[in-house]
């Protein structure tokens, strides 16, 4: 067995761990990066009504990999082909009858993954329920390879922020800024984008999420820049906030100093064994002190490793203890639609002893 076939049976014997522990025969486990997670196939679906398969892990130890034809040949070079289950145009249908066949109690699925028709099409004669986060719990805590994947991803990201500045420059718009960043991260070996970039310039950069468009840099304008690359498969996500031209306006200057005062607490307070939603607080603390809460519109972070957002979640409500091996970010922002905003962002590791910045 080489070592990438050592590694996935690891992580499904933690896995069948806790489906024991959940008194569940088997999990269906449909999420495209879990399915990933746990045997090295196909990170990616081809879109949002389509899969590339579904693994069925059983407490037994007798694995399936469930694809179509297409994948047929994938298939075979990571997993044993006496294991492949292929399914034709009832896929629902033809997955029920392994699933009768190949575990006889409850059986756990995905229910974030599974559209209500296929839930439906599965259950008659099969004890299913919701079983969620079963996977997301072990892919929460990096192994030595994840973080230094992860390292060299964070590392990129580093080296993009340092070249960006030089391209922030008067008459250029959020367009070509945003095609400036991916081909940085792809000629710089990225496979691609971790998610689709923030470049927003202005007013714009009061809007979280923002789309790039046809606004363009002008002289003295503050433009915030969220972006991520993907490198072996992990995925790292910082956000900058900059200011173009020599003379920053006050309230930008205030702005981005409290929210870094923000960061700078929250980051001194976390330990392993604090709970998510405590640093959220302190964060938010320092806003409150300030009286610009209000504008404090998110949650203070997430986890990233193969997806940008998977657990745990740094939210008001996100009762998660922090543990070694967590990698999560912490990005407070403040939003003003006059003027803009300022949201500042670093991948901080869990470890045994405290958090580090990656």
């Amino acid at each position: 067995m080489n070592t990438s076939a050592e590694m996935y049976l690891a992580r499904r014997e933690r896995l069948r761990a806790l489906l024991r522990a959940h008194g569940l025969d088997a999990l269906l486990v449909s999420h495209a990066a879990n399915r990933f997670y746990l045997s090295g196939f196909e990170l990616h679906d081809p879109q949002c009504n389509e899969s590339a398969g579904r693994l069925l892990i059983t407490v037994d130890g007798q694995d399936w990999l469930c694809t179509d034809a297409r994948y047929l040949d994938a298939a075979r070079r990571l997993w044993d082909e006496n294991r492949i289950f292929i399914y034709g145009g009832d896929a629902a249908g033809q997955l029920r009858s392994l699933l009768r066949e190949k575990a006889a109690g409850p059986i756990g699925v995905e229910a974030t993954a599974v559209s209500l028709e296929l839930f439906r099409k599965m259950s008659p004669g099969l004890a299913l329920r919701a079983a969620d986060g079963l996977v997301e719990e072990l892919r929460s805590i990096k192994d030595a390879g994840e973080i230094a994947a992860m390292e060299r991803s964070c590392a990129l990201n580093h080296r993009l922020m340092e070249w960006l500045p030089a391209r922030l420059l008067p008459g250029r718009t959020e367009r070509d800024i945003s095609w400036d960043i991916e081909k940085f991260f792809r000629e710089n070996g990225a496979s691609e984008l971790a998610f689709a970039n923030i470049v927003a310039v202005g007013p714009n950069a009061a809007l979280p999420h923002y789309i790039p468009g046809d606004a363009t840099v002008t002289e003295n304008c503050p433009v915030l820049i969220d972006v991520g690359g993907r490198l072996e498969c992990y995925c790292s996500d910082q956000t900058r906030t900059f200011w173009v031209g020599e003379r920053p306006a006050e309230a930008f200057t205030r702005t981005l100093e409290l929210v870094r005062a923000a960061q700078e607490a929250a980051i001194k307070a976390m330990r392993p064994g604090m709970l998510t939603a405590e640093v959220y607080k302190i964060a938010r603390g320092v806003f409150e002190a300030a009286g610009e809460a209000a504008f404090f519109t998110h949650g203070l972070g997430h986890g990233v490793g193969l997806e940008t957002h998977e657990a745990p979640s740094l939210g008001a409500r996100a009762a998660v203890a922090l543990k070694p091996g967590m990698v999560v970010t912490v990005e407070p922002g403040l939003y003003y639609p006059q003027w803009g905003g300022v949201r500042w962002e670093y991948m901080i590791l869990v470890e045994e002893d405290g958090v580090r910045a990656l």
